[in-house]
């Protein structure tokens, strides 16, 4: 089973520019149906999907029996993701499944927890104010930025096990940042700070801690924020929504070095 794709990307440092094709892990959406019935959506890796499936119902106490289960493949899609469908005795369904309890309840991730595979769907426009950038000052930008949030990470430096997520206005203004065992429920607390403040607006710059999936992408989009800059990785679907949607996506930015996979002409 394919788990990575290759990408065209731009390699930045401080003094040069290179083409190259960059491979990422691909993430795509499986939908699990109990019965015929939609049950949830989960955003995995493709590979191993019956025994993801296993685990989740044990996980989720929907069905604990050591009793060999029967994972039907539904629909198989060449963007990667999966309608798969387990038909289960009703009678031995758990409380897990008996109190309708999805993934959402119990997991940081914006996707984790949809039923259908329709449900995916962001609607809205194409940010068209995605700003232009300049090479040779970005990096020096992101640099600061960075360093700004690293002094501010407390949780990070009393307990190293917990993502930030920092929102900058176009100065360069660190606007909120806050912490979470959760890269996505950093981001929320960041918008929902804003919002509060009504200080959305002025938003530029998410730089977060960790990788970007395609959750992180979707909500930077609905808060119109139209940079991204990540520390780590960014994931296949990230980079198709990062394009689809207009917003400027930089991965693995470290050491004055960077990954840029949206919107090159930007530059």
């Amino acid at each position: 089973m394919k788990q990575t794709q290759s990408y065209q990307s731009i390699k930045l440092s401080m003094d040069s520019l290179e083409k190259f094709d960059d491979t990422l892990v691909i993430e795509a959406p499986l939908q699990i149906n109990i019965n015929k019935e939609p049950y949830t959506v989960v955003m995995r890796t493709p590979g191993n999907d019956k025994e993801l499936i296993r685990g989740l119902l044990y996980a989720e106490d929907i069905y604990k029996k050591q009793d060999d289960i029967k994972v039907e493949i539904i629909k198989n899609e060449k963007d990667f993701s999966a309608i798969l469908n387990i038909d289960l005795p009703k009678e031995k369904l758990g409380k897990g499944y008996l109190n309708k309890r999805t993934l959402l309840s119990v997991s940081s991730c914006g996707i984790c927890g949809k039923k259908e595979l329709s449900d995916l769907k962001i609607k809205g426009k194409t940010l068209k104010n995605t700003p232009k950038e300049n090479i040779k000052e970005l990096t020096e930008v992101i640099r600061r930025m960075f360093l700004k949030m690293s002094d501010k990470q407390f949780l990070f430096k009393t307990t190293g096990g917990s993502h930030a997520c920092a929102l900058f206005n176009k100065e360069e203004e660190l606007l909120t940042i806050k912490e979470d065992i959760g890269r996505h429920n950093a981001v929320d607390k960041c918008i929902g700070d804003l919002i509060n403040q009504n200080k959305l607006k002025e938003t530029k710059y998410m730089l977060v801690s960790g990788r970007v999936s395609y959750e992180i992408v979707s909500k930077a989009f609905l808060a119109k924020i139209p940079i991204i800059i990540a520390v780590s990785a960014c994931s296949s679907l990230a980079v198709d929504f990062a394009k689809e949607f207009g917003i400027f996506l930089i991965g693995f930015s470290r050491n004055n070095k960077m990954t840029i996979y949206s919107t090159p002409h930007k530059l």
